[in-house]
């Protein structure tokens, strides 16, 4: 299946977003690019460094010295993280990296998810989220966005990605199979979102790009 049919529609009317919280700057992180969660801790993806610290306390608990200049993701055990034009898969209790695969696009990839047994792959300026295979690299099919694609996210069966493009930014919901945008969050004017992930629950945790910054944004409760 292939569902690269470009939004044509009217965009939903934006709600802003709700920043509950913000962590960081950390230490010797000038940047936050991906996040992901694992259930406990927040991972931020800061260049030479991939940090975790705790959403309660802020405390920074691990850091693992690996490239880390893009998306991250967990699949409920390994790490993943984007690399220059690679995605490597991560032992988290060691940092040791256990596989790569090709990027799909070629260094200039952004966000990164784990969903239904696949990478979710943004492709930053191409505006487009690829499913990936994640052990061999293989591109299953891809989604076009009308916008620059940074973070990428997954929950209760909804896709939101980040967008980022001059001093406007916005998370939002769109249909995973033809593109169309369905809810957007917009974030405050110069404050941008890099990675995205969910908690699984209430919560989007997004990186802050030059910030340093990690935002935890609520998620809109869904119409029963």
């Amino acid at each position: 299946m292939n569902a690269n049919t470009s939004t044509t529609k009217l965009q939903p009317k934006a709600r802003a977003a709700d920043i509950v919280r913000e962590y960081g700057p950390f230490d010797g992180a000038g940047q936050v690019h991906g996040v992901t969660h694992d259930g406990q801790r927040v991972w931020a993806a800061t260049g030479a460094h991939l940090i975790a610290f705790d959403p309660a306390s802020g405390a920074t608990t691990r850091t693992l010295d690996i490239a880390a200049d893009a998306g991250t993701a967990f699949d409920g055990t390994h790490l993943y993280q984007i690399a220059e034009r690679r995605i490597d898969k991560i032992d988290p209790a060691s940092g040791k990296v256990l596989a790569s695969i090709p990027a799909p696009g070629d260094g200039y990839d952004s966000g990164l998810a784990w969903a239904e047994g696949s990478l979710w792959v943004g492709q930053y300026r191409d505006r487009k989220i690829h499913q990936v295979d994640p052990a061999t690299g293989a591109v299953i099919r891809s989604i076009d966005s009308n916008r620059f694609v940074t973070g990428v996210t997954w929950v209760d069966g909804q896709l939101w990605h980040g967008t980022w493009e001059g001093e406007e930014s916005d998370i939002r919901r769109i249909d995973p199979r033809s593109g169309e945008v369905l809810e957007r969050l917009e974030m405050p004017a110069g404050t941008g979102v890099s990675g995205l992930e969910s908690d699984g629950a209430d919560l989007f945790y997004c990186g802050g790009g030059g910030s340093g910054k990690v935002r935890a944004v609520r998620r809109p409760k869904q119409a029963a």
